[in-house]
């Protein structure tokens, strides 16, 4: 079942924020987060906010595919009087869209197409904007890729988590092996500007060799982008569960680190850089934009039930249930369940922790004295390069990016 929510200070009915969050509102890059909380099934080790039909039922209040749209919209259009400053309107122009979930492309191409039409209506889309959609291998074909295109989405990301039948069935993933390859074939035929695929690495029973032959497959696909993720099992997921019981193994940690390592010689052998610690990229086009706005300290707004905002410090997140999001929204009062301040100082760490996740790096002048007294050492223990300190920034190795833990608490010391 989702996770449940963090606890913060009430977000006021009508949204108003603090003046310090909108300093500077439009300088800063600016996207939008549309969750859509639909899956056709809940794979073992999923604990996001998405909800099956069942799990949603029927009625007059329950929300569902064909009556979710509408509610994404009138979210938009709410956010946009939220961020007019003394009631006029002021550009803010997007520059990315993420449908993420859930399963987006459980919703009909058309209505995507719909919400994005409405961003450009009430914020206007940046010239050249990144349009993303997460997609199940399943819930797309070769003529609603092209549909989806046809809509204005640019990219796609596909989650293919595995080739090996055996390691799918664990994550009670219903898609079959060689789908998300046939996936990407028809995204670039239908002309996809940037096309990635995801994958899991951990899975109870994955051996090296399928390890190796999941990331062999993803290479062959020809995606301009991969992703992956370390197993999380997470508590309230039907994997725990059978963890709990003893059915399955946990994800051994020395495991997973040969696993990521594994994954980093591959991809940089055929031609992916990293660019984030989890993301590797044929370019730097290739990067995920929107997912660079979250690291770099852009703002956005989450749309949907549970979707977490950031504007300028501030943080919110919308209360959870599609039900009780639909009954917010329909009082036209904020569907935001709670929020938090930032303060200087965990500001200061997040931009640490962030950066330092990136390949490019973080500068060493955004370090306070102690974290600037431990860089030397961070560089002796092999976990960053000297060269790039040098150039004063601090960027990982590759042991080091499997310690990016404890090289952010070295660097974040008071």
């Amino acid at each position: 079942m989702p996770g449940a929510l963090p606890d913060g200070e009430p977000v006021p009915v009508a949204g108003t924020l603090p003046g310090s969050a909108l300093g500077g509102l439009g300088e800063r890059p600016f996207g939008l987060y549309v969750h859509v909380p639909f899956c056709t099934t809940r794979c073992g080790y999923c604990d996001f906010n998405t909800y099956t039909a069942a799990e949603l039922g029927a009625g007059p209040a329950a929300v569902s595919p064909g009556t979710y749209p509408d509610l994404a919209i009138a979210e938009i259009r709410f956010a946009r009087r939220v961020l007019a400053r003394d009631g006029h309107r002021t550009d803010i122009p997007v520059s990315t869209v993420f449908f993420g979930g859930g399963t987006p492309t459980l919703l009909p191409p058309s209505a995507l197409g719909a919400i994005l039409r409405a961003i450009d209506a009430e914020f206007g889309l940046a010239p050249g904007a990144e349009v993303t959609t997460e997609a199940n291998p399943e819930s797309v074909d070769e003529a609603s890729l092209s549909d989806l295109r046809a809509q204005g989405l640019t990219r796609v990301s596909f989650g293919m988590q595995s080739a090996v039948p055996s390691v799918l069935t664990v994550l009670d993933r219903v898609h079959r092996p060689g789908r998300p390859a046939q996936c990407a074939a028809w995204a670039r035929a239908a002309g996809f500007e940037h096309v990635s695929l995801d994958l899991i690495y951990g899975t109870p029973g994955e051996s090296d060799a399928d390890w190796r032959r999941s990331l062999d497959a993803a290479v062959a696909a020809g995606p301009d982008h991969v992703s992956a993720y370390a197993l999380t099992v997470e508590a309230g997921t039907r994997l725990a569960a059978r963890v709990r019981r003893g059915e399955l193994a946990a994800p051994d940690d020395d495991v997973l680190a040969d696993r990521y390592l594994a994954a980093d010689e591959i991809l940089a052998a055929a031609g992916y850089g990293w660019y984030e610690i989890s993301n590797w990229a044929v370019s730097g086009p290739s990067r995920c934009a929107h997912n660079m706005l979250y690291w770099t300290g852009g703002d956005w707004w989450g749309i949907g039930p549970g979707a977490h905002s950031h504007v300028g410090g501030t943080r919110w997140w919308n209360v959870r249930h599609p039900a009780a999001y639909a009954a917010r929204i329909a009082a036209g009062s904020s569907p935001g369940h709670a929020r938090e301040i930032l303060s200087a100082a965990e500001r200061q760490l997040e931009r640490v922790m962030l950066l330092t996740r990136l390949a490019d790096g973080c500068p060493d002048t955004v370090l306070g004295p102690a974290g600037r007294a431990n860089v030397a050492q961070v560089v002796a223990d092999g976990l960053a390069e000297a060269g790039a300190l040098a150039r004063g920034r601090i960027v990982l190795t590759r042991r080091g990016r499997l310690l990016a833990d404890a090289v952010t608490q070295k660097l974040t010391e008071p």
